[in-house]
């Protein structure tokens, strides 16, 4: 069994795919195991959505949390659907052991979007510095990640669906292509605030939110972002 290890920013399709994923009778799907872990330690400008509650409720030890699911991919494969800046460490090593995939997506849409909750995001909140920093370190010791992108995911889910399970050496099922209206168990209790599109959808969709405009005020957050965008970008998975 394995770990299939989904790196994103906020409002990337990542929750899609951990819907997507969650169709499938043999793999379990986690909701951002480290979200209490990156709260408890992590210096935030912003607080969060559902904060105190996450705090309370979730496990606020990354060791633990490693563990955990660990023990699950004993069982069963394990698809963990996690945020870049919730990895704290320079070096998180256990990641090692996992197959990892990051997913992108150009940071005009991301920060457009993502601002609609957090109106003054910083570039720590975005993920897409970690993200490329995740990137070279698993480079670096030879277990390059697979970089997906949404627009790529977009232009034909089952193709790039296809594309990406035989990377990760598990057979496509067609049922990664649909879910029921609504959310599921593994939902985070933050999904009140982020998962408004995924609830009413069912299905891979251009959302009519895409396409929205950048704050003015953002444009300097933009500018810091697109170098590691760069970084990544020669590096996505294309979906011919």
């Amino acid at each position: 069994m394995k770990v299939i290890n989904l790196i994103s920013g906020p409002r990337n399709l990542s929750t899609a795919l951990m819907y997507s994923f969650a169709q499938r009778e043999d793999i379990t799907v986690l909701d951002e195991p480290f979200y209490g872990y990156y709260l408890q330690n992590a210096l935030i400008e912003n607080e969060h959505p559902s904060q105190k509650e996450i705090l309370q409720t979730m496990e606020l030890k990354e060791e633990k949390v490693v563990e955990d699911i660990n023990l699950l991919s004993e069982k069963k494969n394990v698809f963990v659907k996690g945020m870049a800046h919730h990895y704290l460490s320079e070096t998180p090593s256990f990641i090692l052991n996992w197959e990892n995939v990051i997913l992108i997506r150009h940071p005009k849409k991301l920060i457009a979007s993502f601002s609609k909750v957090i109106h003054t995001p910083t570039l720590a909140d975005i993920g897409i510095k970690k993200a490329s920093e995740l990137f070279l370190f698993l480079k670096k010791n030879g277990k390059t990640p697979i970089v997906i992108d949404s627009d790529e995911l977009l232009k034909n889910p089952k193709t790039y669906l296809k594309k990406l399970c035989d990377l990760l050496k598990i057979p496509f099922s067609t049922a990664m292509l649909h879910w029921e209206k609504g959310g599921i168990l593994e939902d985070g209790i933050w999904a009140k605030h982020w998962y408004g599109n995924v609830h009413n959808s069912e299905r891979f969709a251009i959302q009519k939110s895409s396409s929205q405009p950048l704050p003015k005020h953002l444009e300097p957050l933009l500018d810091e972002a697109l170098p590691y965008y760069e970084t990544l970008k020669n590096n996505i998975l294309t979906n011919d």
